[in-house]
């Protein structure tokens, strides 16, 4: 696969004002670990191998288990996740692709039983950003590890 454009380089003004809207969630109401399956699950679902391929690194490198990565995909049917994690989850798929109607309630209430308010904003904010990341990688065709070095990646031990 061959990247299709540097869009780091062509606009570097949007990449900068996204890097620094990705930064905030860092300070968020929302626990890394769920950030991270977040990103990877939405990444999944947007078939963007560059996005999958950094936050599994990033989660392996802040301490989660090989197995649950795997099972992100799976996470109906795993043991794996909290409830917490699969309302994370649910949220996740539903606003990374919108039915045609809206976010149905039985979904929205789901993640109000395991989030408070703010943290189903900070949340959404979050599926937001990894969405944003995942459009324009896929669109210009982002190599999955060509950024390894450069975000300390090559810790997670699975180049």
């Amino acid at each position: 696969m061959t990247q299709r454009i540097n869009y780091m380089q062509q606009s570097p003004e949007f990449f900068n004002r996204l890097m620094d809207f990705s930064g905030a969630e860092k300070g968020s109401s929302i626990e890394e670990k769920i950030r991270h399956l977040v990103h990877i699950r939405a990444s999944q679902l947007n078939g963007c191998g560059f996005c999958f391929d950094m936050h599994v690194k990033e989660a392996k490198i802040h301490g989660e288990s090989e197995l649950r990565l795997y099972h992100i995909s799976i996470w109906r049917e795993s043991t794996l996740f909290s409830p917490r994690e699969r309302a994370a989850l649910a949220w996740t798929e539903i606003l990374t692709h919108l039915p045609e109607h809206g976010v149905p309630d039985e979904v929205y209430n789901r993640v109000r039983e395991q989030f408070s308010e703010k943290e189903v904003s900070d949340l959404t904010f979050s599926i937001m950003t990894i969405n944003a990341w995942n459009r324009v990688n896929v669109a210009f065709k982002t190599v999955p590890g060509s950024a390894d070095a450069a975000f300390g990646l090559t810790k997670a031990g699975l180049s």
